[in-house]
């Protein structure tokens, strides 16, 4: 049997859909799986030993010039890798309208979320096969029911396992002598304050401990220099991919996010982590896996799910709301956690 899988995006969303292929694989060895996935992202399913081919597209890209004769040739160039094979299923498992319409430029029988389940339900018109998925679980575990009513296998409940190969994932530094700070996000009521960020550097030197600093834009760099200027042993990463960056993150000590994709890949790697929540809520879509920890803002009016700040009280950082998760707090969670103390808290 053929599958393709349709999960283009985002990085987050990306790797939430590595256990149900895990799972897949596991109750039907003889399946073989492609996968469908924005370009930015290509390199993640490549790290999973059950997917074959990788069709990338570039959605994102080709939306900015639809007139640009490069991009309708990419696009057809694009079509025609996805019509190659006549697949025995095809699974979209992000339930749009934009990924609906890819599953049905695909050759096979269509399978999705249903009306009441996917997050655009006028997606559900595509597919030959509905299946309903209650809203109110977490994406994996929605993944992962997905994928058991769409391939016909019992849904397991046992610990998710992303299924990451580790021979494709090469640490930077098997002996663990650095931690890495997952400080770029694109909202700005998710950034957790640049003050704070210095001070738990200054913890982790404390405890011997290198801190590390991905840059993924210019504001992150800058962000990434100002927190490495100020601290005694800091680096700040130069570009670098996806692979190189799931490298560091396996070899390091532990890791402290905000609410990002990259903290879904330290999840998905089993690296010790604290991710920081502040206006977002990570019931449904918070990172997930071994040695986890959510610490999240207590706060009035936390979590707003809004892209700015409307908070207008008096507070010694903005966003205000990251006063209730101070830098003692979070290195004391990732110490256990480091440790082996305090395996999984929320």
């Amino acid at each position: 049997m053929r599958v393709l899988i349709i999960k283009t995006s985002s990085l987050g969303d990306v790797l939430h859909a590595l256990p149900a292929l895990t799972d897949a694989a596991r109750a039907l060895p003889q399946v073989r799986f492609d996968w469908l996935v924005e370009e930015s992202y290509a390199e993640i399913p490549a790290w999973h030993p059950a997917v074959d081919a990788v069709i990338p597209v570039a959605l994102r890209r080709w939306r900015s010039g639809i007139t640009s004769p490069q991009h309708r040739q990419e696009w057809m160039q694009a079509l025609h890798a996805l019509r190659m094979r006549r697949y025995d299923r095809i699974i979209d498992a992000q339930g749009l309208l934009k990924s609906a319409v890819l599953a049905a430029c695909a050759r096979g029988q269509r399978h999705g979320l249903g009306f009441t389940s996917a997050r655009e339900p006028l997606a559900a018109l595509f597919y030959g096969h509905r299946h309903a998925v209650p809203r109110g679980r977490h994406a994996v575990e929605r993944l992962r029911t997905l994928f058991a009513l769409a391939l016909d296998y019992a849904a397991p409940h046992d610990t998710i396992d992303y299924g990451i190969s580790p021979a494709l994932i090469s640490a930077t530094d098997p002996r663990g002598t650095y931690v890495v700070f997952l400080h770029g996000t694109a909202w700005t009521t998710k950034q957790y304050p640049e003050p704070y960020w210095i001070a738990l550097a200054g913890l982790a030197n404390a405890a011997g401990l290198r801190v590390l600093l991905p840059a993924g834009s210019p504001a992150e760099a800058e962000r990434a220099h100002r927190i490495a200027a100020s601290t005694a042993d800091a680096r700040v990463l130069p570009a670098m991919t996806l692979t190189g960056l799931a490298g560091v993150l396996s070899g390091a000590r532990g890791v402290v996010g905000v609410d990002t994709g990259l903290a879904h890949c330290a999840a998905a790697l089993s690296v010790p982590a604290v991710t920081i929540y502040g206006a977002t809520d990570p019931g449904l879509t918070g990172t997930l896996g071994r040695a986890q920890h959510h610490a999240r803002a207590e706060f009035s009016c936390s979590p707003c799910l809004r892209r700015r700040c409307h908070f207008h009280g008096a507070s010694a950082v903005v966003p205000a709301c990251y006063e209730t998760v101070s830098p003692p707090q979070v290195w004391a969670l990732l110490t256990r956690l480091m440790d082996g103390t305090q395996e999984v808290a929320r």
